[in-house]
């Protein structure tokens, strides 16, 4: 689907729903690709992988039709501008709790005069087209995080910065700054106020709302009004589907042996 079906789908109110890489496996990101999500991201920030890797899985990612997306380690330009010179067409910035912070973010994503970003995107105009500068600041998509207390109280502000196309809620780091256990969801007081909060803020200033999620919670957050949320994650499902195999095989071992 690549950038520009990201954005298109967003445009036409739909929501993208994603897979999120912890490992460092091409393989299993170039099945993710395939698999039918609208994105793919690759977690630098938690996950296991370093720049290197990064490059191999945005390289497997653009085998299949998914978006090609980063969470980087920190609001950094060097690290935002290689994840995009390798390919990436959406960066995610972990941590973002103010105006300032989300400016530092978007300067990062865009050339001048929009922004900072430094001229050189080696991967990214050999697999997105010889046009890719002229492109650059519509195909890729600058994501902050809101994912603490102070960033959920200057809400709107943040919002307000010109250049962000959607912002993504981190609900574990959001739930231990309001002293809750590190949950995807943490119903009632105080937590879906803050995720009302940031909806709202959203409503107001155009940007796409997104989330981190999982397959029980995709429905409930649609409803409320979150547009890009992410449901499939690489070793929850690879640990969930070894201890799946791992307590049947016991099972019909144990249950049929004799007494």
């Amino acid at each position: 689907m690549a950038a520009e079906g990201l954005k298109a789908l967003w445009r036409d109110g739909r929501t993208a729903l994603g897979a999120w890489l912890f490992l460092r496996e091409p393989l299993i990101a170039e099945a993710a690709s395939k698999a039918g999500y609208d994105y793919v991201c690759i977690d630098m920030q938690h996950g296991l992988q370093d720049y290197a890797d990064a490059v191999a899985m945005l390289q497997a990612v653009a085998t299949g039709p998914a978006t090609p997306m980063v969470r980087v380690p920190a609001n950094e330009p060097g690290i935002i501008g290689r994840v995009l010179d390798a390919g990436a067409l959406a960066v995610v910035v972990p941590l973002v709790n103010s105006a300032e912070e989300a400016a530092a973010a978007v300067a990062a994503s865009r050339y001048p005069p929009a922004g900072t970003r430094s001229m050189g995107p080696v991967g990214a105009s050999t697999r997105h087209g010889a046009d890719y500068f002229g492109r650059a600041d519509e195909l890729v998509a600058c994501i902050p995080m809101i994912e603490t207390r102070q960033a959920v109280e200057r809400a709107d502000e943040i919002l307000a910065v010109p250049g962000l196309d959607a912002v993504y809620v981190g609900p574990a780091d959001l739930s231990i700054s309001y002293g809750l256990p590190p949950r995807n969801d943490n119903p009632g007081d105080p937590f879906d106020p803050a995720l009302a909060v940031v909806l709202d803020a959203c409503r107001r200033h155009g940007v796409v709302p997104g989330v981190h999620a999982d397959p029980s919670l995709a429905g409930k957050r649609s409803a409320s009004g979150f547009r890009m949320i992410s449901v499939g994650y690489d070793l929850g499902n690879v640990m969930g589907g070894l201890r799946r195999d791992l307590a049947s095989s016991r099972e019909a071992i144990e249950g049929g042996e004799a007494p």
